[in-house]
């Protein structure tokens, strides 16, 4: 190895955090859009069951599709934080290589980045920690209104 390339070997190391937390959103995101998946499918059919009869009102399917509807507001709001997170841990990486090649010496701006990264993933997640209790709140409330026959 010569001399530059020993140089660059720390930098490539310190890189290797905020590769692991692009990795770690990225499944987040991944299980995102699979639930989002899962709520647009819902809420095309209920939508679909509230068009076919049009005379007929039903109350539960248009309770239902306010909860949906909460609930993709929730998952977005995760996705864009998440998104963001993403970028934040992008550019970490590209200042930790500006610091080194070319004599960068804001080390202040590279733990800010790194502070955005983590805050914008700690906000992904209380979003999607929200979506899942309205999810499992919905839920529960429909077992019980079939519980009761209604």
């Amino acid at each position: 190895m010569d001399a530059n390339s020993s140089s660059m070997l720390p930098v490539i190391q310190a890189s290797v955090t905020p590769v692991i937390l692009i990795s770690g959103a990225g499944m987040l995101l991944l299980t995102l859009s699979n639930r989002m998946g899962r709520i647009v499918d819902r809420t095309r059919a209920l939508a679909r069951e509230l068009r076919d009869h049009p005379g007929q009102r039903n109350e539960r399917i248009e309770e239902q599709l306010t909860v949906l509807t909460r609930r993709t507001r929730l998952i977005r709001s995760s996705v864009m934080w998440a998104v963001l997170s993403m970028l934040s841990a992008c550019l970490l990486i590209m200042m930790i290589f500006a610091t080194t090649l070319l004599k960068f010496a804001e080390e202040w701006l590279v733990g800010a980045f790194f502070f955005g990264a983590i805050a914008l993933l700690f906000g992904s997640l209380v979003y999607f920690a929200r979506e899942m209790v309205l999810s499992l709140h919905a839920l529960e409330s429909e077992v019980t209104w079939s519980r009761q026959g209604k």
